[in-house]
Order: C-alpha cells, then sequence, then structure tokens
C-alpha cells in the first residue's frame, strides 16, 4: 500500500483534560501554560506533520504537533500510513507471501512441508507489533527532538499580530507558523458508509478470518494489494474497476505484464464497470453492476472499497478562518506550501498530488528549512511509486507514452528477469525492467519495473534521476554479480543497443 498519509479518525470526543498531553506512550515532557507560544505548531502526525514537526526542532525552531489519531483506544502518532496504511499492510503482504511460498514454491527448492496452516490471530498480533514498534519510535522521536505533543483536534481559532492562536486539543497556543498535515480518508461509495461487511483499508487489515469471496471495488494500489493478501491466505478475489484498463498510471508494458501475472495467480477482474447497488445483511454484501451494458449481481461475504481519498479538513476551523479550500475539498496552496492565510502552510495529502507518505514526508522537510530560512525544496518528477503486489511494481519519471504525448523523441530499454542469474536462482524470474531516454540527449526521462524486489530497485534509478543522469552513466556504472540491479543496468544498456545479456 503505498502510499497512504493521514493525521486522524478525528474522533468527537476525548477523555482528556484540555492541559493533559498524550498518554504515557507518547511523552513530550511538560505541562503547558495556557497560552504557550511556537515558533511552529504541526496540525497532524502523519508522515507529513510528525518529519515536519522534527526537522523544525532540528533547525532550533521551538515546535509542537497536535495530533487526533487513535489506534486501539490510544493516543498513537504516525497517522494512517504507520498505524492502519503503509506498514501494517506490508507487514501482512509479507506473512501472505511466505505462507504461498511454503505452499506453492518451496517444493521447487526441494523442501517438502505438509500440513501447513495460518493462525489469522498471530499473523494479525505480528502487524500490530510491528506498528507499535514504530508508532513508539515517533514518539521517542519527539521527545528526543523535544517536540511537545498534543492529543486531540488542532484547529485555527484567530490570527495575532505575532502569529495564530491556535485551539490545540482544547489548550490555546500561540504559533508563529501552523503547518496543517492533516492527511486523509478514504473515499466511501455514495450513500454505502463503511461498516459491517463493507471495509476500508483499516478494516481490511483487521480482518479475523478469512472469507471465502472477498469483493474489491478498485484496482488501484489498496485494492491490489490487499485483494493480493486475501487471496494468498485462500479468499476468492473479484475485482471491480470504474476506469476501462489496467494500471493506467503506469507504463503500457508493465501494466500488460502486471495483468497477466494476476490473473494467472486467480484474480478476477472487471473493468469499465458502473455500480448501480450495494446492499449487506449479516452473510455479507450484494453487489449489482453493470459491465458492457449487462447488469450482473454478485454475492460476496466481505467488500473492501478503494476507490480514493478524501481531505481531512473537517475540524479545523477552515470556514471561520478564511483557509481557501478547492472544489474538492483539498487546502490549496502556492509555492512554497504557503496556503491564502499568512503564517499558515499546507502539505502532505491535504493539498492533493500524489498521496504518498515520502513525498509527504519530503514536503514536510523542505517546508520546515524554508520556514528555518533555508532552501527547501522537493523535485517532483521524480518522487517513485510503487505497488507491493508479487510480483511488485515500481515506477519515477515519464512513461514512454507520457513522453511521446510530451511531443519528446525517445529511445527505450528493456531487460527482463529471466535473464538475470539472481532472478533465477531466487527462484522468481518474473518481470523486467524498462528505461525510457530522451533519443536527442540520452537524459533518463523514466524507469519502470515488474518483479521481486523491484520497490528496493526503484531507489538507484530515482538518484540517477535527480541528478539529470543518462541511460550511458546508469549502463557503465559498476553493479555487483549476481544481483537483480543487474537487470537496471543491462536495461539501461538496451537503450543503445548495448545489452551483453540478451
Amino acid at each position: 500500500m503505498a502510499a497512504l498519509i493521514a493525521q486522524s479518525s478525528w474522533p468527537t470526543a476525548f477523555n482528556l483534560s484540555p492541559l493533559q498531553e498524550l498518554s504515557p506512550s507518547l511523552p513530550s515532557g511538560r505541562l503547558l501554560s495556557a497560552m504557550d507560544s511556537f515558533d511552529v505548531l504541526v496540525i497532524g502526525g502523519g508522515p507529513a506533520g510528525y518529519v515536519a514537526a522534527i526537522r523544525s526542532a532540528q533547525l532550533g525552531l521551538k515546535t509542537a504537533c497536535v495530533d487526533a489519531f487513535e489506534r486501539g483506544g490510544k493516543a498513537s502518532l504516525g497517522g494512517t500510513c504507520l498505524n492502519v496504511g503503509c506498514i501494517p499492510s506490508k507487514a501482512m503482504l509479507d506473512s501472505s507471501e511466505k505462507f504461498e511460498m511454503i505452499n506453492h514454491e518451496a517444493a521447487e527448492h526441494g523442501i517438502m512441508v505438509q500440513g501447513v496452516a495460518v493462525d489469522l490471530s498471530k499473523t494479525l498480533a505480528r502487524k500490530e507489533a510491528v506498528v507499535d514498534k514504530l508508532t513508539s519510535g515517533i514518539a521517542y522521536l519527539f521527545k528526543k527532538n523535544k517536540v511537545t505533543s498534543f492529543f486531540g483536534l488542532g484547529k485555527l481559532v484567530r490570527q495575532e499580530e505575532d502569529g495564530w492562536v491556535v485551539d490545540a486539543a482544547g489548550t490555546e497556543v500561540k504559533a508563529k507558523n501552523v503547518i496543517i498535515a492533516t492527511g486523509s480518508s478514504p473515499r466511501s461509495l455514495p450513500d454505502v458508509p463503511f461498516g459491517g461487511n463493507i471495509v476500508e483499508n483499516s478494516g481490511a487489515l483487521a480482518l479475523t478470518e478469512v472469507p471465502a469471496k472477498l469483493g474489491v471495488i478498485g484496482a488501484g494500489v489498496i485494492g491490489l494489494e490487499l485483494g493480493s493478501v486475501w487471496r494468498r491466505l485462500g479468499a476468492q478475489v473479484t475485482v471491480l474497476e470504474a476506469l476501462p484498463a489496467f494500471l493506467m498510471a503506469a507504463d503500457d508494458a508493465v501494466a500488460r505484464e502486471a495483468l497477466k501475472q494476476f490473473k494467472a495467480q486467480g484474480l478476477d477482474f472487471h473493468f469499465g464497470i458502473k455500480i448501480s447497488e450495494v446492499k449487506q445483511d449479516k452473510s455479507g454484501v450484494t453487489v449489482t453492476y453493470e459491465e458492457n451494458g449487462v447488469s450482473t449481481t454478485a454475492q460476496f461475504d466481505k467488500l473492501i472499497v478503494s476507490i480514493g481519498r478524501v481531505p481531512n479538513t473537517q475540524g479545523l476551523g477552515a470556514e471561520a478562518a478564511g483557509l481557501a479550500l478547492d472544489e474538492r475539498g483539498f487546502v490549496k496552496v502556492e509555492h512554497g506550501y504557503k496556503t491564502n492565510l499568512p503564517h499558515v502552510y499546507a502539505i502532505g495529502d491535504v493539498i492533493g498530488g500524489a498521496m504518498l507518505a515520502h513525498k509527504a514526508e519530503e514536503e514536510g522537510v523542505a517546508l520546515a528549512e524554508m520556514l528555518a530560512g533555508q532552501a527547501g525544496h522537493v523535485n517532483y518528477d521524480v518522487i517513485p511509486w510503487v505497488i507491493y503486489t508479487s510480483p511488485e511494481i515500481a515506477w519515477a519519471g515519464l512513461t514512454e507514452k507520457q513522453a511521446k504525448d510530451k511531443g519528446l523523441s525517445v529511445k527505450t530499454g528493456q531487460f527482463p528477469f529471466s535473464a538475470n542469474g539472481r532472478a533465477l536462482g531466487h527462484g522468481d524470474p518474473r518481470g523486467f525492467v524498462k528505461v525510457v531516454a530522451d533519443a536527442t540527449t540520452d537524459k533518463i526521462l523514466g524507469v519502470h519495473m515488474i518483479g521481486s524486489g523491484v520497490s528496493e530497485l526503484i531507489a538507484e534509478a530515482v538518484a540517477v534521476m535527480e541528478f539529470g543522469g543518462s541511460s550511458e552513466d546508469l549502463g557503465r556504472t559498476v553493479h555487483a554479480h549476481p544481483t537483480l540491479s543487474e537487470a537496471v543496468k543491462e536495461a539501461a544498456l538496451g537503450v543503445t543497443k548495448s545489452a551483453i545479456h540478451i
């Protein structure tokens, strides 16, 4: 799950007194006076918010963070990503991949195993342990960097000459600069709220038994990752997608290969569908949809809805303060993440764009450095995208089609993992690496991968692209042998028809 950031579940009530800070699991040092003052107050403790707070404090700015995310009845920093998104989903993906490997791949290695079963309660407990370790780590970093924490909602109250008065979980404090980093929440189907057998990402990561029939609405990152988890654990998975084709944001060659691989695994895809009715009862969920003009009704035990995310702007006092939002509810920002209000900034999911944790983190760093008088910067042209399915999918930069649509003349190189020694030894030669370069300058415009471990391999491509590198730069860089990374080298060499091993 790539790709998720949110500050809070935005609870409606708290059992904390106005001056009480976060629970003991989130120490922040001391109780505050009613009008303590900060250089920076961050609203939201997800990847955008906690990174902005830590970096601001590192740069000598007196910093506080107010966050309302709650998990298991306790305050928990890290937002959607650490609590119910990126981190727990990867833990579940890893567990389910190990189960599938033992069942279907171990024999190929001469490892004979019988009587394999899943204890889902232990799988879920392991996932929670991973999350606890990381969220408590954020609390430790706040304490280490002297970031003051509040548990609850943050709300703009009024502007004063020296900054803003902000309601931080019931305590009014002053801040010279306010950073809004409240993230996003899952979008539900119209008139079909989440609950019962209809779940979003957090609910899909907490199912206590494997559903026999699982429906997934949305063939994006979240739908593919969570559908893959439960398919490997034994569910029959049907994916319903409104778009007419698969992974339209990815390079065409990668999308075609991915669809072939996922269908071979047993995922059942339907594209260009229109949902006409969703009903649920105690036994499951009934979905009626239209596909190619034909109405179909399908019955599922559980239904995962992953159709995008909406910004968390409720509770901010946006209307009263005059904070400008766009027609979709995202906070409007200009250069430097400035909102229309003086000394109020916004970053992460709440401003739209790529809803990726690493994009949000980089915005947090950049803004903190700007507030400290430095030159913060984010290169949005080389932000990597990753889908943690099996095989994994990763890319950065332009697809071949996007480059051509821009009027650029391109040349490409492609190398299959089936010709890579490490992939063959590893037992997973699926997929390939593709490099798209400018035909005139040889500058790398995009790199696209599908295969085992490509979530790690994409970083090399991003680094070369960050420095404006060429396919020759990448292809002439020495890579260790045997490694999966050699496929990246060979694909780059392929741009100039210089690949050796194909």
